[in-house]
């Protein structure tokens, strides 16, 4: 169909060059149901799950109408966490290379306030903050909205569920009036109404099923008695399937740290991700399982929301989640692009009722099944195949990642292969390493240079 092309819609040349040049040609259905909406300055309720290709839709619109010229804050973007509220960003960039000179400023809590401050005086075009942060940032009289056109809520369901209401009330109502509102969820729950009516003005409703085949995942159910069969039954299924890379969704963050703790007890390459976390604690975690040093991530909810996690093997729900759409949601993070996932969940005689709403979702019976024999529990804990070094230096000291690559592969160094990805931060960087030359890595980091000087290195471990 030729309407799904981005070339059909109105949206300036170099953008559609861009597009192009990033071999964005296709819509996906959501972009495809949204954006002419969008584009003709309506308000829009869209409900789309992650890997949609919401980002673009939204990101598209505001690029489009936004007047480069005028150096102000014409769009605020609103997401629930930093680690979302960054990807966001970078999307946006991407999407704005060819319209030169605009300026995307990301404004987040765990990040020091004073430099935000300095950035906020230059001035920006396009701002992308979590609540609580940009609600700081207005009482503090640093961050003035009152030219901005464009407010998009992504993720509205889990900023609402991490306790945002207020915040938004707050932030909105320091808003002109006269603007497009762009709200984006993947659940609808009754909240999330209460908000549309009172932020939105006649939106556009457009709902999107789950953007990616539902053959391509594989669902089991297990019915367990109690927390010791639960925890048996995960390592059954881990030990069987023997997952590269997994996540175990839990429905509370105390419930997280024991599993996690549990499953590192036993050997198993496990990182706990929830509320609790430091943010430091917290980017190390997420640095780590997504360069493959540790294989399993047991979160929340609210805690793996905007997690950018590619090719996971099995999703786990330790419980069965409190809502259906969740469900879907949760074991959607697997079975991307083609390749077959797994999804395990585990429930008991009291989740009757969820499990009840869940098969009129599904339109299928749920039934237990066997779990694998308990002759798995001698087998032998997979192990990840890399270790994650952190260095006490990073963009502010000029370091980049092809200084890292040099110093790790120089005389009697590790193979290029043996290198990992690399991630860096303002003062630190990690690198991950294959694991078998962890020593050698930090012995050529500790005694070589790199820009010139030495840094601090050691590796991260739980």
């Amino acid at each position: 169909m030729s309407d799904s092309k981005f070339s059909s819609l109105s949206l300036q040349p170099a953008i559609l060059d861009n597009l192009s040049s990033l071999g964005y040609h296709e819509m996906t259905e959501i972009q495809a149901k949204s954006l002419p909406a969008i584009l003709a300055g309506q308000d829009v309720i869209a409900q789309g799950k992650t890997g949609s290709g919401k980002t673009a839709a939204f990101g598209l619109g505001l690029l489009n109408k936004l007047q480069v010229k005028k150096f102000r804050i014409q769009t605020l973007v609103l997401c629930p966490t930093r680690e979302l509220a960054d990807q966001v960003a970078k999307e946006i960039r991407k999407l704005a290379r060819a319209v030169h000179n605009i300026k995307v400023l990301t404004l987040c809590g765990g990040t020091p306030f004073g430099p935000q401050v300095g950035s906020l005086e230059h001035g920006a075009h396009i701002i992308v903050g979590t609540p609580g942060r940009i609600e700081d940032h207005l009482g503090r009289g640093t961050l003035s909205l009152e030219h901005v056109d464009t407010l998009v809520l992504d993720e509205a369901d889990r900023m609402l569920d991490m306790g945002f209401q207020a915040a938004l009330d707050n932030i909105v109502a320091k808003m002109p009036k006269q603007r497009q509102t762009l709200l984006f969820s993947a659940t609808f729950p009754q909240q999330i109404q209460k908000i549309a009516n009172s932020y939105l003005q006649t939106p556009a409703v457009i709902k999107v099923e789950s953007s990616h085949e539902s053959s391509t995942i594989s669902q089991h159910f297990y019915q367990v008695e109690n927390d010791e069969d639960r925890l048996t039954a995960i390592r059954l299924l881990l030990l069987t399937h023997q997952p590269e890379s997994s996540v175990i969704f839990c429905n509370t963050k105390i419930e997280t740290q024991n599993v996690a703790n549990k499953l590192a007890a036993y050997g198993f390459g496990v990182v706990a991700l929830h509320g609790d976390l430091e943010q430091r604690d917290r980017d190390q975690t997420l640095v780590r399982f997504s360069n493959k040093s540790a294989s399993i991530l047991v979160a929340t909810d609210v805690a793996a929301r905007g997690l950018d996690i590619e090719a996971l093997d099995a999703v786990f729900n330790y419980h069965i989640a409190h809502d259906s759409e969740v469900h879907i949601h949760r074991i959607g993070r697997t079975g991307r692009a083609g390749s077959t996932g797994y999804a395990f969940s585990l429930f008991n005689k009291k989740d009757s009722y969820k499990i009840g709403l869940l098969e009129d979702y599904l339109e299928r019976t749920i039934e237990g099944e066997e779990l694998p024999s308990s002759e798995a529990l001698d087998r032998d804990v997979f192990t990840p195949k890399m270790a994650t070094i952190q260095i006490d230096g990073g963009k502010k000291q000029k370091v980049r990642p092809g200084d890292i690559v040099g110093a790790l592969t120089g005389e009697n160094g590790i193979t290029f292969e043996q290198v990992g990805k690399i991630q860096l931060g303002a003062n630190w960087a990690y690198v991950a390493v294959d694991k078998s030359v962890v020593r050698k890595a930090l012995n050529k980091l500790t005694h070589g240079k790199l820009k010139g000087r030495t840094f601090r290195v050691k590796e991260l471990k739980s």
